[in-house]
């Protein structure tokens, strides 16, 4: 049984390659985001055919096999003070899963450069606003917390822009300068009066929406085409659902989201 969390697998067709992937990491469909690469081809008579290309993401780690039973041995003494042992715990948090997983907190020097980064960015941009800065809830699969940045002041719909790309461009080019500022990876949230926040809430009931539907006619329905992140809240709101299951496919931004039944 696979302990990679992330496999790219082939087959004579999606279907097949899904279920190998599921088998070589040892979990059910409901655990996995699927990401179709590529649908394949029979070809003509065989000729030109190709296999199908699937991305599996694994939502939770594998069951690990029950420790055989030893006999206890004595306790031995502390090499350290009950004091040190508190200090250095590793904090967790019971993910939604049921496993627990490692809580690694926010960055603090991180969020402090982005919010300077992105407060002389609305300068620049001659647009007066606050910026109010959270800490996230830990996130589901990795347990990391991030600073959660909201710019907030009037007539700001131009930050956000069609479907938020603005608001995903300010994003990118926020974290790109923070990063070469801090000489690592930034990924704290820039947000615009809640829009992401509501852009959540209205992609989870689309999901749940579009999902009944499937139930309903039995047929797949496919989604607008929508960013990463958005597609992942279509996967995690459904992953649950004992009804359907998704999976993403296309190509650049035409990637978008299929329910299907199952």
């Amino acid at each position: 049984m696979s302990n990679k969390r992330e496999i790219e697998v082939r087959g004579a067709d999606v279907e097949k390659a899904v279920e190998a992937g599921l088998q070589q990491l040892g979990v059910k469909r409901n655990d996995v985001i699927i990401d179709v690469i590529d649908e394949g081809s029979r070809g003509l008579l065989g000729i030109g055919s190709r296999e199908a290309v699937v991305r599996l993401v694994a939502l939770s780690a594998p069951e690990p096999p029950p420790a055989p039973k030893v006999a206890p041995k004595p306790a031995a003494k502390p090499a350290v003070t009950p004091a040190s042992v508190t200090e250095t715990a590793v904090s967790t948090t019971a993910s939604s899963n049921g496993n627990d997983v490692e809580v690694i907190e926010a960055d603090d020097e991180e969020g402090a450069a982005a919010e300077e980064v992105i407060g002389a960015l609305l300068v620049k941009m001659g647009i007066e606003a606050e910026i109010s800065t959270s800490i996230s809830e830990p996130d589901d699969l990795t347990g990391r917390k991030v600073h959660e940045l909201d710019i907030e002041g009037d007539d700001l719909g131009a930050l956000i822009g069609p479907r938020g790309e603005t608001l995903n461009a300010m994003q990118y080019l926020a974290r790109l300068m923070v990063g070469n500022q801090l000489q690592r990876r930034a990924s704290f949230v820039v947000d615009v009066e809640g829009y992401r926040r509501r852009r959540q809430q209205a992609l989870a009931r689309l999901a749940e929406r579009m999902a009944k539907k499937v139930v309903t006619r039995r047929r797949p329905v496919s989604l607008e085409p929508m960013p990463p992140h958005e597609r992942r809240i279509i996967h995690m709101t459904l992953r649950e659902n004992d009804d359907v299951y998704t999976q993403s496919s296309g190509e650049g931004k035409r990637r978008k989201v299929r329910i299907l039944p199952k």
